[in-house]
C-alpha cells in the first residue's frame, strides 16, 4: 500500500561503474505507507558502507529503482498500528535490511525491531556512522565470540583486530576495550593515533610480519581474532596465533578455498559475521535493537566515540552519494563517510 504522494530518491537502474553518470540518480517514487510492525522515517543523514557498492555492482538492469542505504538516522513521520517501541517524533538510528528499499530516499520502512533512540549527545552526522559497523562489530564479539557484552566482564582475554583502522574495525576495538579485553590491531602507522583514541593497546604496522610483532610484545598467543580484511593472506599467522578454544572471526568474503580443517586439533572456532543475517531470515531481529539501545547508551556515557571521518553536509542527493561511495571504493578510508542535509537532488534525464 502506497500514499498518492512524491519523495526524491538518490537511487539507480543498473550496477554501473561509479564513474558513470547514471551510477546514481536523483528520481522520484511514492512516500511509502506502514505495515503494523513498520515505523516511517524521515531520513535526516546516511552513511555509505562497503556493502553498499557491492551490491549496486552486482545490480542487473532492471525498470525499477534501486534504493541503497544501511545507515540511518531521522525522525519518526507515521507509526503502523502495532509499534509499540516509537511514537511520531521520535528521532531513531538503524542499519537497515537488504530486503526492502535503503535510506537514500526522504522517507524509509523500517521495521520497529531493528531501530533504537538515536543518542542524544551526538550529531545527526556522528550517529548516521554507528549503525552498520557498531552492529557487525557487536555481533562478531558478543554473539558469535561469545564474550559478555558488559564493561570490564571479558579481563584476562586478548584479541587481535586485523584493519583495525576500518570501519568495523573503529567500532570493535572501542568495543572489546569497554568489554575488558586487551586488544591489539594491525593499522598503517598514519593511523596509529586513529587507532589509540579509538581503544586499541598495543597497535602493530601492517606492513610489518605480524607474528614477529606480537613476538616483539611478548604475545605468542591470542585468545580471539577478527580479521576485518580478506583473511586469506593471513590466515597462516592467525593460524598460529590463535589459542586452542579460540576464536577466529571474518566479515568478508572468500575469493578462493580456505583450509580450516587446520584448526581442528585447536578445537579452534571459525565465525562468520553478517549483519543481515537477521533480517535476511527474520532471525532474532530484536536483539539488532536492544544492541543499538546500548551503542546509544554507551555513546551518550562518553564509553564509545563516533567513527565518522568525512561529511558531505550540503544534501543528501546522487551526486553526494556518489562522492562517499566514491571515497569508500578507494579503500584505505578510516572511519566512515557520511551524507546529510535535506534531499536536494536535480532530476534530470540521462541519455
Amino acid at each position: 500500500m502506497h500514499t498518492d504522494k512524491q519523495m526524491k530518491a538518490a537511487g539507480f537502474f543498473e550496477g554501473l561503474p561509479i564513474t558513470n553518470e547514471a551510477s546514481f540518480l536523483d528520481e522520484s517514487t511514492l512516500i511509502p505507507s506502514p505495515n503494523p510492525h513498520d515505523i516511517l522515517v524521515k531520513i535526516k543523514a546516511v552513511s555509505v558502507n562497503p556493502v553498499d557498492l557491492k551490491l549496486r555492482t552486482s545490480t542487473k538492469k532492471q525498470n525499477q529503482l534501486n534504493v541503497l542505504g544501511f545507515d540511518a538516522i531521522g525522525e519518526v513521520a507515521s507509526i503502523g498500528a502495532e509499534v509499540k517501541k516509537f511514537t511520531v517524533g521520535d528521532r531513531v538510528f538503524y542499519a537497515g535490511t537488504t530486503k526492502r528499499a535503503g535510506a537514500n530516499q526522504e522517507y524509509q520502512l523500517v521495521d520497529e525491531a531493528i531501530a533504537a533512540i538515536a543518542p542524544k549527545n551526538l550529531s545527526d552526522e556522528a550517529a548516521a556512522a554507528l549503525p552498520l559497523t557498531s552492529l557487525t562489530a557487536y555481533e562478531l564479539l558478543f554473539d558469535k565470540f561469545g564474550l559478555k557484552a558488559q564493561e570490564n566482564a571479558n579481563q584476562g582475554k586478548t584479541i587481535l583486530v586485523i584493519n583495525g583502522a576500518g570501519g568495523v574495525g573503529s567500532m570493535l576495538t572501542q568495543l572489546a576495550h569497554w568489554a575488558g579485553l586487551t586488544v591489539y590491531a594491525t593499522a598503517s602507522p598514519n593511523n596509529f593515533d586513529w587507532l589509540k583514541r579509538n581503544g586499541v593497546d598495543h597497535r602493530l604496522d601492517y606492513h610489518q610480519d605480524l607474528k614477529r610483532s606480537l613476538e616483539e610484545l611478548g604475545i605468542q598467543t591470542v585468545d580471539y581474532v577478527a580479521v576485518l580484511f580478506d583473511i586469506v593472506p593471513y590466515f597462516d599467522a592467525v593460524a598460529e596465533l590463535i589459542k586452542p578454544f579460540g576464536h577466529i572471526g571474518t566479515i568478508v568474503g572468500l575469493d578462493e578455498a580456505l583450509d580450516i580443517s587446520r584448526l581442528k586439533n585447536k578445537s579452534v572456532s571459525f565465525d562468520w559475521e553478517y549483519m543481515f543475517a537477521k533480517t535476511d531470515f527474520n532471525y532474532q531481529m530484536e536483539t539488532q535493537g536492544a544492541a543499538l539501545a546500548l551503542i546509544a547508551q554507551l555513546a551518550e556515557e562518553g564509553k564509545i566515540t563516533t567513527t565518522v571521518s568525512k561529511v558531505y553536509r550540503n544534501g543528501i542527493n546522487a551526486a553526494n552519494i556518489k562522492k562517499a561511495s566514491t571515497d569508500v571504493e578507494a579503500g584505505h578510508m578510516r572511519g566512515k563517510v557520511v551524507v546529510s542535509g535535506p534531499f536536494n537532488g536535480e532530476i534530470k534525464e540521462v541519455k
